[in-house]
């Protein structure tokens, strides 16, 4: 049995849902035990970077763990000192080279957490190897892309960006709009992202088809997802699709999981929406489907290189409605994973199993 976590009604309730598994694109979350003792002299470590240092999560973080030594910092040298008795290291916003170096002179580490629900950058060798448990953000901004997502079917279906072009330029031009009930939104990889999607779109009245690892795995009471399909299978869904979504992790097997083949299958008039990882899509292909029309559009929230290049085609394409990443943005959403974070916390210390246990060899 495994642990999961979502957001109810936009606040920051946590809840725990009994699955039935979690495997390959499914993105789901696992649990573990971290020991037999409830740590009492804990030593956090949190890295951020210097761009972001954090100031008012990171007093949220001091004032409810009082009791709990707390070192934060963007310099492997402010944690040298304490290298010994660190037992959970934090990365909140540390580069990759910060993460490991720290990670490697810290030899009494019982739990390592990541704020970021992507981590094939994070999953360096000494990480992979070791038997710390290595836990991520994983549901507290899943609500915010899911709505993202239907801003997106929206924005398509109803040409929003004709009417706001004919607004600015004083144009009165009556035109037809798209239903987007009764659709078909495919989803590539259904996990915690895939289930706020597919919650949203069947609440528009679309039907839902889903890609995942093991196809069968889809729990019989899920009444959100028509079908499914295993990645070998996934041009027999895609051709089915108006709405393609990729929310999958980033792999060696979902990277470039939609190429030319995918774009080849699709409907004229299919749009493709990426609220995952940028390179599960291959760009140039993409930016091919678009600009001959064998396509209708693409909204996207992540890139092969972030932030996008200056020049670059996206940028040209009137087809493209892009998100410079910040789908997931709100207003509390720093607040929300340092929320995440003490709740996890409050797990480690009381013995209670771990939410969202990467799977290291899997990447997610």
């Amino acid at each position: 049995m495994v642990s999961n976590s979502k957001f109810l009604n936009n606040g920051f309730e946590f809840f725990e849902q009994r699955m039935l598994e979690t495997t390959g694109l499914d993105c789901g979350v696992d649990f573990c035990a971290v020991g037999t003792t409830p740590m009492r002299n804990d030593t956090i470590v949190v890295l951020v970077s210097a761009a972001e240092p954090a100031e008012a999560q990171l007093a949220m973080l001091r004032q409810q763990l009082a009791d709990v030594e707390i070192l934060a910092g963007h310099s492997a040298e402010i944690f040298e000192h304490a290298a010994d008795r660190a037992t959970v290291l934090f990365n909140w916003s540390g580069p990759l080279a910060l993460f490991k170096q720290v990670f490697t002179t810290c030899p009494n580490l019982r739990w390592v957490h990541s704020r970021s629900v992507g981590l094939e950058r994070t999953l360096f060798a000494e990480i992979v190897q070791s038997a710390v448990p290595l836990t991520n953000g994983a549901g507290v901004f899943s609500a915010s892309l899911g709505e993202f997502t239907l801003g997106a079917i929206l924005y398509f279906a109803k040409d929003f960006r004709r009417m706001i072009r004919n607004q600015m330029a004083g144009v009165w031009e009556a035109y037809d709009v798209q239903w987007a009930s009764g659709k078909t939104v495919g989803i590539i990889g259904y996990g915690d992202i895939g289930r706020a999607i597919a919650e949203r779109v069947r609440a528009m009245g679309m039907n839902v088809l889903a890609v995942r690892r093991h196809a069968s795995t889809v729990p019989s009471g899920d009444r959100l997802v028509a079908e499914t399909f295993t990645p070998e299978r996934r041009l027999e869904m895609i051709s089915r699709c108006d709405y393609l979504i990729t929310a999958a992790p980033l792999t060696a097997e979902t990277r470039g999981m939609i190429g030319e083949a995918e774009f080849a299958a699709m409907k004229p008039t299919a749009v493709v929406i990426n609220v995952g990882r940028g390179p599960v899509i291959n760009e140039e292909a993409m930016i091919g489907a678009l600009s001959a029309g064998r396509i209708r559009g693409a909204a996207l929230d992540v890139f092969d290189h972030e932030p996008l290049p200056a020049g670059h085609a996206f940028y040209k394409l009137e087809s493209i409605l892009l998100s410079p990443h910040c789908a997931d943005h709100t207003p509390d959403w720093l607040d929300n994973a340092m929320k995440f974070f003490l709740e996890q916390y409050g797990r480690f210390r009381r013995d209670e199993p771990l939410l969202n246990v990467v799977d290291k060899k899997l990447g997610y």
